[in-house]
């Protein structure tokens, strides 16, 4: 039997099967399988990474920063600012996604705004009704 009726036989291309026959013959039944694909390699280390988290948690300083909440386009200035590495906006938010970081955003708040009047007033006194709703005038 050729090669060929041998990969057809087994359903799959006459080089893939050539490969899986060599990597029996070398590592015996465990190397049939398909080995693990590393992938490209991270641009961060994992120290840049947790880095790059604490001040993203940190939140921006208008001040320093510029802005008053972080955008992609803003942390991938920083990011090449202080590493040295460029990432798409793309690359980015995937990064962010592996580091357990989602896009939140505070409710505005004003800046001469007073918190213990604020909760005073959410408390407030209940109103009473001036009387029964279901007569008419």
């Amino acid at each position: 039997m050729t090669r060929a009726e041998a990969a057809r036989l087994a359903g799959m291309e006459r080089q893939a099967l050539h490969d899986a026959i060599r990597r029996f013959n070398a590592e015996g039944p465990d190397g049939v399988h398909d080995r693990h694909r590393t992938g490209r390699p991270e641009q961060l280390t994992a120290g840049q990474q947790a880095t790059l988290k604490a001040h993203i948690l940190r939140g921006p300083e208008p001040e320093r920063d510029g802005v008053s909440a972080w955008r992609l386009v803003d942390l991938r200035e920083h990011v090449e600012r202080v590493y040295g590495v460029r990432y798409s906006e793309w690359g980015l938010s995937c990064l962010l996604k592996r580091l357990n970081l989602s896009r939140q955003k505070t409710r505005p708040s004003h800046p001469k705004g007073n918190p213990a009047a604020q909760a005073a007033f959410k408390k407030g006194t209940p109103v009473k009704a001036a009387g029964p709703r279901d007569r008419a005038p």
